[in-house]
C-alpha cells in the first residue's frame, strides 16, 4: 500500500467536551493530514466541530453523527466505520478514546509508514500511558508485561488507541456490537489472526490516557463474564472452550475480592451460556498454533 489514506474515528457520550476538543487539537497537529475525521455522539448531541481550528480546512472536513441511543463502544465505532466505508477514501482508520491525547505530532506519519511497508498488517496497537508516562500492566498486550516498550507482533491490542486496515475489516467484519463493553478487541483480534492478518504492538505510538480501572463501570463484572463466554462460543474450537473458560474462572476467583462483584460475574457467566452470542466461526488449529508461537495460546 503506497501512502495509505488515514481516517480518524472518535466515539463520545458527550460528557467530555473539553477532552474531545483537546484530542481534536492533537489530531490537527499531526504531520500527516487525515482524509476524514468522524465523531460519533453515542446517544448524545455534539457541538459543531466543522470549524474546529486545524481541521476545518480538511478536504473531507469533520463528520459528526448523533445517535439516539448509546450503542456501546463497539456499536458506536461500527457507525463511524460504516460511514468511512461509504465515503470510500480511507485505507486505514485510527480509533481514539475520547479522553485520550496524542502528545507527539508524528503518530499518523508512523502509522502510514507501517501500513505502506506491509500489505498484511491489519492492526497496530498504540502504547497507553498516563500523564506521568506510566503504562498499566493490563495495557501491555502480552503475558510477559514487564516491559511496555517491547515492540513486536502480538495477539491482541488496546482499544483506547489503535489503527485498523479498512481492507482487513472488509474481510473479517467489524466490531461485535452485541458485546457493548469489554472483550470486543479480543474478538476482532482473533478473527483478524484467523484470516491471516498481522497485529503489531508499536510502543512508539503513544496515546496519553488518564489512569483508570475498568471496574469503575457498574456493568463491568457482568459483561466481562458474559462476553468472555460469548468470545469462546463464537471463536474457539470446541475442545478449547472449556479450557479457556475454566482458566478464566480460576483467575477470576483468585483475583476478585468483592463478593458483590463475584455475584455479578456469576450472573454474567450464566447469561453468556444461555443467550445468543452471534455467528459461530471457530478459528483454525493453525491459528491456535500461530497464537501459541506468539506467546499467548487462546486458553488465557
Amino acid at each position: 500500500m503506497s501512502e495509505p489514506r488515514i481516517g480518524v474515528s472518535i466515539v463520545t457520550m458527550g460528557d467530555r467536551p473539553q477532552q474531545v476538543e483537546a484530542l481534536l487539537a492533537s489530531v490537527a497537529m499531526q504531520d500527516v493530514r487525515p482524509t476524514r475525521v468522524v465523531v460519533v455522539g453515542n446517544g448524545s448531541p455534539l457541538p459543531d466541530f466543522s470549524r474546529f481550528p486545524g481541521l476545518s480546512d480538511l478536504a473531507g472536513g469533520v463528520t459528526t453523527i448523533e445517535l439516539d441511543e448509546n450503542l456501546g463502544c463497539p456499536g458506536g465505532r461500527n457507525v463511524a466505520l460504516s460511514r468511512l466505508a461509504e465515503l470510500g477514501d480511507v485505507d486505514v482508520v485510527i480509533e481514539l478514546d475520547d479522553d485520550g491525547l496524542l502528545v507527539a505530532s508524528g503518530v499518523f506519519g508512523t502509522v502510514q509508514e507501517l501500513y505502506a511497508a506491509d500489505p498484511r498488517l491489519g492492526i497496530v496497537g498504540f502504547r497507553i500511558a498516563d500523564e506521568h508516562g506510566e503504562t498499566q500492566r493490563r495495557h501491555v498486550p502480552r503475558l510477559r508485561a514487564t516491559d511496555p516498550m517491547r515492540r513486536g507482533p502480538v495477539t491482541a491490542f488496546l482499544g483506547g488507541g489503535h489503527a485498523l486496515s479498512m481492507k482487513m475489516l472488509a474481510e473479517t467484519g467489524t466490531w461485535p456490537a452485541e458485546f457493548f463493553f469489554t472483550h470486543e478487541e479480543t474478538d476482532l483480534s482473533w478473527r483478524a489472526l484467523d484470516a491471516g492478518w498481522k497485529i503489531l504492538y508499536e510502543p512508539g505510538l503513544l496515546l496519553q490516557h488518564p489512569k483508570t480501572s475498568p471496574a469503575r463501570h457498574a456493568v463491568y463484572y457482568r459483561m466481562t463474564a458474559r462476553n468472555r463466554v460469548w468470545l469462546a462460543r463464537r471463536n474457539l474450537p470446541l475442545p478449547l472452550v472449556p479450557a479457556y473458560l475454566g482458566t478464566w474462572t480460576l483467575l477470576t476467583l483468585a483475583r476478585t475480592r468483592s463478593p458483590k462483584g463475584l455475584r455479578a460475574w456469576a450472573g454474567g457467566f450464566a447469561e453468556g451460556v444461555r443467550t445468543p452470542c452471534g455467528p459461530r466461526s471457530p478459528m483454525r488449529w493453525r491459528t491456535v498454533w500461530r497464537m501459541t508461537m506468539l506467546g499467548r495460546p487462546p486458553v488465557i
